[in-house]
């Protein structure tokens, strides 16, 4: 019996060949060989037959099922993504129709509609009326009896016209007064408001603390007090802060109105003229380093002058450029103690740099903590502050100058300022502000930066006043021959007690 070959074998599932197809041999001249030297040795085997149709339509379809099961999903993902990124809008059909209208026709212009007048309701008119209207009662004198019915009528008709004719009088000045408020009215200065004016453009506060600074260095200073150059330099120290003021604000009159906390100035209200303004700086800069200079020393009115120099043509213009106005801002405040200091002694001592190195680094965790709180308003203004820009070397810089004050306390009594009384008195409270500069350093949030803001407000009156009472008597400094001039006579008149 003869054997014959079985048929091609199909392997559809657990095959190492996907397909399941026995591959036929190469259809080359050595394949023929080879198949004939088959025939010729087994000649009794049959010649392998091709697969039906059917089985190949079998494999056909599961080739598909096998590849579509596994890519038909990430494909209708995939053209998913692309029709919905194709589609249009009703937004972007919209903007292609406002395309289309105004370049079909150039000549289409958009037309604001006036605004009309506000109607008052009614409920608002009766309002008004009766805020306005004053009703006053009076008591009627009593009737004699044998008066007449027509004389009474007469009198009440006669009091019912007089209410009457007081409503049409008020209705009129009323509506007329609401449109006077609703409309632009030139300001006009009186002479009983320029006082005040005046005071806020030359920011009489902050001329307060200037001049009780360069009290404060003229009182340090170790020398006996004399009252003319006291009042002289005080009152000359006063007049050049608000000179450097007054120029300040002119400046900075566009930048102003964008901010809450400087809205109300007088020159952003309009309240007087940038010509009034500057005439007014003039009138009290010129006078000021006169007095400085010529009444107190010429040293004195230098510093003066430069301090004006340096806050309205450098500090000014810089807040606008570069987070360094705040450094420059804090030399300019550290001038005024040296100012005082110099009114006395005339001269440029250890002392008087150290009194202008406790206000220089006490205005960092002031200033610094302002300006956390009023981050938004720097930032409308277009004002480049550490707050803004750099929150973090703002909080660092603060922490870091409530730590430099400890230090410049403790100098004081190496440069024989003051006693050595003052650097343990004043450690508790300069101990205070650095633990607040932590917090305000560590929390960075505005309930941090207003405890730091508001000690700071105490703390350098009360450090100034620490340190004058441990001030070094000038009878001691004599002593050991310190005193750079005047008498032993003059130095008995301010021994300290």
């Amino acid at each position: 019996m003869v054997e014959t070959a079985p048929a091609w074998p199909l392997r559809l599932r657990g095959s190492a060949d996907p397909e399941g197809v026995w591959r036929s041999r190469r259809e080359d001249g050595g394949a023929r060989a080879v198949r004939g030297e088959r025939r010729s040795s087994r000649g009794h085997e049959r010649r392998p037959q091709l697969p039906p149709p059917r089985a190949l339509a079998g494999l056909f379809v599961w080739r598909l099922r096998n590849i579509g099961a596994r890519q038909i999903p990430s494909r209708f993902v995939h053209l998913y993504h692309v029709a919905s990124n194709r589609l249009i809008t009703f937004q972007y059909f919209n903007f292609l129709k406002r395309m289309y209208v105004t370049q079909c026709n150039k000549d289409l212009s958009q037309r604001a509609k006036p605004k009309s007048d506000s109607i008052v309701s009614p409920f608002h008119e009766l309002q008004q009326l009766d805020q306005e209207k004053k009703v006053v009662h009076k008591i009627s004198s009593v009737s004699p009896v044998h008066q007449s019915w027509s004389e009474m009528s007469s009198r009440n008709e006669l009091r019912e016209m007089k209410p009457a004719a007081e409503t049409e009088d008020s209705v009129i000045p009323g509506g007329a007064e609401s449109k006077e408020d609703r409309q632009w009215k030139e300001m006009k200065l009186r002479l009983d408001d320029l006082p005040g004016i005046l005071a806020r453009l030359s920011k009489i506060k902050l001329t307060a603390l200037v001049v009780s600074t360069a009290s404060a260095g003229f009182a340090m200073a170790p020398v006996p007090f004399e009252l003319t150059c006291f009042l002289l330099a005080s009152l000359g120290t006063g007049l050049a802060s608000c000179a450097a003021n007054s120029i300040n604000q002119f400046f900075e009159v566009p930048f102003d109105s964008n901010m809450n906390r400087t809205k109300n100035r007088p020159l952003v209200r309009g309240q007087i003229s940038p010509l009034l303004a500057v005439c007014f700086a003039a009138s009290c800069g010129i006078p000021g380093i006169a007095l400085l200079a010529l009444g107190v020393n010429p040293l004195t009115g230098a510093l003066g002058a430069f301090n004006i120099f340096l806050y309205t043509c450098c500090y000014t213009p810089l807040k606008r450029m570069s987070i360094a106005n705040t450094w420059v801002g804090a030399v300019v405040g550290a001038i005024p103690p040296v100012m005082g200091w110099t009114a006395a002694t005339g001269s440029l001592d250890a002392g008087a740099l150290l009194l202008g190195g406790i206000l220089y680094s006490w205005q960092f965790p002031h200033f610094n903590a302002l300006s956390w709180g009023l981050r938004e308003d720097y930032s409308r203004g277009g004002y480049c502050m550490m707050s803004v820009t750099h929150p973090g070397l703002c909080r660092r810089v603060a922490l870091r100058h409530c730590l430099a004050l400890i230090g410049l306390s403790a100098a004081a009594p190496v440069l024989n300022i003051t006693t050595w009384t003052f650097p343990v008195i004043s450690l508790p409270i300069n101990l205070y502000i650095s633990y607040l500069g932590f917090r305000f350093y560590r929390d960075a949030d505005r309930s941090s930066s207003r405890k730091l803001f508001f000690c700071s407000l105490w703390h350098l009156p009360m450090l100034l006043l620490v340190m004058f009472t441990c001030k070094k008597s000038v009878l001691e400094k004599e002593d050991k021959g310190e005193l750079r001039g005047g008498s032993h006579e003059m130095a008995m008149e301010i021994r300290l007690p």
